[in-house]
């Protein structure tokens, strides 16, 4: 099979899957909207707080897929194995970190001066969702884990089985009925609790029955903490899930900052978050699968296979990006409609949409170059870029365009602001990454140079 159809079918797989995810925050957009609009503002709020250490945490667990990927490569299944375990360690203290700032979101929303009619029901829905970190957590390890093996459709099975109960469940509690009173934007984060703890523990039936994972020796005793081990995680781990905090915050603050422009500003753009985060989707799968493939070659000492399969990814993210970018410029209105029923929100929303499509043409870009750039351990540059560029000219500036003035610009008032800065922002960002990935591919193809794993070298027959 050629590689071209490798990632593709590893990446549709994926896609399926992680738009199930996405439906998740997709249906409660549209459950919370209709419900009402104060309940969308409040979930515009809490959702990109929440998104804002969710991604972080989750950036930490997924940056171990190459790791991962590479000692399969390298055929080394025990030490694989053995990294996994040693992986529930990591996932134990972004559990702690994470739930101690979901429950603390006040001083934040002081801060940014959001409604305080909002803020109760906000901070109940994130000490909801804080309870739902761990199993969370302990299901992207899974992910994680069988996207390094290249079997990404378990996890896709899961995910669409998970929407299913999601769905329903999210309407049920957000609206009442039954005899269960209406919990509002809450119901939103119960449900997700509810569906996060099923798929935690269908991840652990699967790893104990399903055959492709005895070679992998997972149920063995735990081991003590193996620090060395996990630094190597830190090392690559920590600045790529502060590089997703920084690209994520840029995006999410832009919610709290919105806020208090009202509610129509803050549901429109709540709209246009919801569908770019859709669109992400397509660049995030085939990420994902170039990744396990790039870091499998380099693992089997092929950097110049690594390097064939950078550039499909590369060309096959660019080519969908223009298409869906195209697809928003001409459906914006419509789309708009879907989520809302307020004449005034779709109109406002329409017009967000509109930089949406030149949005994700660049964050499709950038995404695949971040992930691929993991692959050959460069991780500081791409932190140092996302800070400097996403929150500094992209959020600040929008800020200032919006508040402020900027210039020979009056101040606008308006959520468009935030989105052209972050736009612009975007786009610096996807080039200098181009030119990152460029260099490394080359050189890692001039010179035969794979990354090491993250593990010392055993034989299997040790184990």
């Amino acid at each position: 099979m050629s590689e071209l159809k490798v990632i593709g079918h590893h990446a549709g797989t994926v896609l399926v899957g992680q738009l199930a995810v996405m439906a998740f925050g997709v249906a409660d957009t549209v459950i919370a909207g209709r419900y009402s609009d104060h309940a969308l503002s409040a979930l515009s709020v809490g959702a990109a707080i929440y998104i804002s250490v969710y991604v972080a945490l989750i950036g930490i667990v997924q940056a171990l897929l190459p790791i991962w990927a590479e000692l399969r490569g390298a055929r080394r299944h025990v030490d694989l194995g053995r990294s996994v375990r040693q992986s529930l360690y990591l996932c134990g203290a972004l559990t702690v970190a994470g739930m101690a700032a979901l429950l603390s979101p006040g001083p934040l929303l002081r801060w940014a001066e959001v409604p305080v009619a909002l803020q109760g029901e906000i901070q109940h829905y994130l000490a909801v969702l804080a309870a739902a970190l761990m199993p969370s957590l302990l299901f992207r390890a899974y992910s994680t884990f069988n996207q390094s093996l290249g079997r990404p459709l378990l996890i896709t099975w899961l995910q669409t089985g998970a929407l299913a109960v999601k769905v329903p469940l999210s309407v049920w509690l957000v609206a009442g009925g039954a005899g269960m009173p209406a919990l509002g934007v809450a119901g939103c984060a119960w449900a997700t609790l509810v569906v996060n703890y099923g798929l935690a523990l269908l991840a652990l039936v699967m790893l104990r029955t399903q055959a492709f994972y005895q070679p992998y020796r997972i149920w063995q005793k735990m081991e003590a903490p193996d620090w060395q081990q996990i630094s190597g995680f830190a090392r690559l781990g920590i600045p790529g899930g502060l590089a997703y905090l920084v690209e994520v915050t840029s995006f999410t603050l832009m919610a709290v900052f919105i806020a208090r422009l009202g509610t129509v500003a803050s549901a429109s753009h709540q709209i246009a978050a919801s569908a770019a985060s859709v669109l992400y989707m397509v660049p995030f799968s085939i990420a994902i699968a170039c990744s396990a493939r790039v870091s499998f070659w380099l693992g089997a000492a092929r950097p110049d296979l690594a390097s064939h399969v950078a550039w499909i990814g590369f060309r096959l993210t660019a080519l969908l990006a223009i298409g869906f970018g195209a697809l928003f410029l001409v459906a914006n209105h419509v789309l708009a409609g879907l989520y809302s029923k307020s004449p005034q929100v779709v109109e406002a929303a329409s017009a967000l949409l509109l930089w949406v499509a030149a949005f994700h043409l660049a964050d499709a870009v950038q995404a695949v170059c971040a992930f691929l750039l993991r692959c050959y351990r460069i991780t500081l540059t791409p932190l140092v870029l996302y800070s400097v560029l996403l929150w500094g000219l992209g959020l600040l500036g929008g800020y200032r365009l919006a508040y402020e003035g900027l210039g020979f610009w009056a101040a606008t008032q308006s959520a468009k602001s935030f989105w052209m800065a972050s736009t612009f922002a975007l786009w610096l960002v996807a080039l200098c990454f181009s030119a990152l990935l460029w260099r490394a591919v080359r050189h890692s193809a001039r010179v035969g140079v794979k990354p090491e794993v993250a593990v010392p070298a055993q034989q299997e027959k040790q184990s």
